[in-house]
């Protein structure tokens, strides 16, 4: 199948202050003073709210500003390119009453079709990466759409990829239509027309920076190229994580990060509606800095924010110090805190990641907390190379009675896991085949331990994850064993019995 590429070279005719243009203009949405005929008339006209206490905390002399994108009734910015792009195919008869929207998403952009889909009865599928929160999923399934997930490495252009995955099943599925946010003009000018001229009211026509995540690409071009318009000294900050290749000079972008947590900006290709030249700066920005920003948003300012919104303060945090005093800076806050209860929100995913310091515990009532895995049995679990097939996965786990099996490369180096519980689900809802390879649907991205990781550490991990993966990272990642919850309390209560005997004779 030949891909359609979301990086092709655009067609826009936009030229700064052009007196014509082939696009249909779309001005504000509905006065929020009479009843809406639906939900879609409220999107749009977010509140800009002043940040009072990060610039105090921070001694910053320069006003800032956020746009709260994330009150949009979707919970994103996304709801407004969704409903553009609805209303340009509608009336171009692109789409009509029986067409299926079909759409590769990090997921806001899906819930918006999602929530379009519903009230203008349209069946909606979306195919979205793994690596995207289990709470968009949730949020999708109610709104009525179908999900598809794909392999979060999967390059865009892999048959895996949700891009991929998409085409293929636009040309299955009779009437289907895929809306496309990478090349889709809808996209950009969604901002053009609306995002950028409430910026430019609410700020009284006087600011001189915006910050803006890029994902597509279509916030910051649309935003970017209205306001230059309206005020050519605005000053444009792109925000581009570590681990994506969208900022400028591509030097920016030579990191050794394949994979980061933040969702929904960054990717490994330039989306076609993405316009670099309307960008003055790019600020790279990492997970840490990014989801701990996200979290003083909620905790300084009462913004109940998702983890793109802490992207981009964080980048205003790294520029504000040179930005003279009465200077005026918005930064886009994207989406909200329902897409990450069980992700940033959570101290202990923080924690296991590394984002957070673990809390001290009283040793007193856990005498083992300093102890290591080293100290535990640990039980080297049954591997597979990466060539297996999903029916030697479950013969080997049968006669084993284990519950994970470990794939390893030519070099004994894990590359992923398997369980009964995903061979189970993806043989029965997700449409492989036993004679399918492990690496199609091994777990990519798990939580990995070393043999000097102390106990307390471990226990904390263990809270939420159902097993850790040892390995010996002096000896490049090589296998050692998998830990369950129950080797640990096997220990402590192993260890607690012995201690209480000793103590009674």
């Amino acid at each position: 199948m030949e891909l359609e590429r979301p990086d092709r070279l655009s067609q826009c005719t936009w030229r700064s202050n052009a007196t014509n243009t082939p696009h249909t203009i779309r001005k504000e949405f509905s006065n929020r003073d009479d009843v809406l005929p639906n939900i879609l008339e409220a999107i749009g006209q977010t509140p800009m709210v002043r940040l009072n206490n990060i610039p105090q905390l921070y001694g910053l002399e320069c006003e800032i500003f956020a746009k709260c994108e994330f009150m949009n009734p979707g919970g994103s910015v996304k709801d407004r390119i969704a409903y553009r792009m609805i209303q340009d195919a509608e009336e171009k008869g692109i789409l009509k009453p029986g067409s299926t929207i079909i759409e590769p998403t990090s997921g806001n952009t899906g819930i918006g079709l999602a929530m379009a889909a519903a009230v203008k009865g349209y069946r909606c599928v979306i195919v979205m990466p793994e690596k995207m929160s289990n709470e968009k999923v949730l949020t999708l399934r109610a709104l009525g759409a179908e999900i598809i997930r794909t392999p979060t490495e999967a390059a865009w252009n892999s048959p895996e990829s949700h891009i991929s995955i998409s085409q293929k099943l636009q040309k299955e599925i009779p009437n289907s239509v895929i809306l496309d946010q990478y090349t889709n003009s809808g996209n950009p000018l969604a901002h053009y027309d609306q995002t950028a001229m409430e910026i430019w009211k609410q700020c009284n026509e006087k600011l001189d920076y915006v910050v803006i995540g890029a994902g597509t690409g279509g916030t910051v071009s649309g935003i970017g190229r209205k306001l230059k318009e309206l005020h050519p000294e605005i000053t444009i900050i792109a925000v581009d994580p570590i681990g994506s290749i969208l900022a400028f000079p591509s030097e920016l972008n030579e990191h050794d990060v394949s994979f980061y947590e933040v969702e929904g900006i960054g990717y490994d290709f330039l989306p076609t509606v993405l316009d670099r030249n309307i960008v003055d700066k790019w600020v790279k920005v990492n997970d840490c800095e990014s989801l701990n920003a996200a979290r003083m948003l909620i905790k300084q300012e009462g913004l109940l924010c998702g983890g793109s919104s802490g992207a981009a303060l964080s980048a205003v945090l790294k520029i504000a110090k040179d930005i003279p005093a009465k200077k005026r800076v918005v930064v886009i806050l994207p989406d909200g805190i329902r897409n990450y209860m069980t992700k940033f929100v959570c101290d202990n995913w923080m924690e296991i990641r590394g984002f957070l310091d673990i809390p001290s515990v009283d040793e007193s009532n856990k005498w083992w907390c300093n102890y290591t895995v080293s100290t535990l049995s640990i039980t080297k679990p049954p591997v597979l190379s990466k060539t297996a097939t999903c029916q030697e996965a479950i013969h080997i786990l049968k006669i084993t009675n284990s519950d994970q099996v470990v794939v390893i490369d030519n070099e004994e180096k894990v590359k992923g896991v398997l369980t009964m519980q995903i061979l189970m689900s993806k043989l029965i809802f997700g449409g492989i085949k036993q004679t399918d390879c492990v690496e199609n649907i091994m777990i990519k991205h798990f939580v990995k331990v070393l043999s000097t990781t102390t106990l307390i550490k471990l226990s904390l991990i263990l809270e939420h994850e159902t097993y850790v993966v040892v390995v010996d990272h002096i000896n490049n990642d090589a296998l050692i064993g998998i830990i369950n919850p129950s080797d640990i309390v096997n220990f402590i209560s192993n260890k607690d019995n012995a201690l209480q005997t000793n103590g009674s004779t």
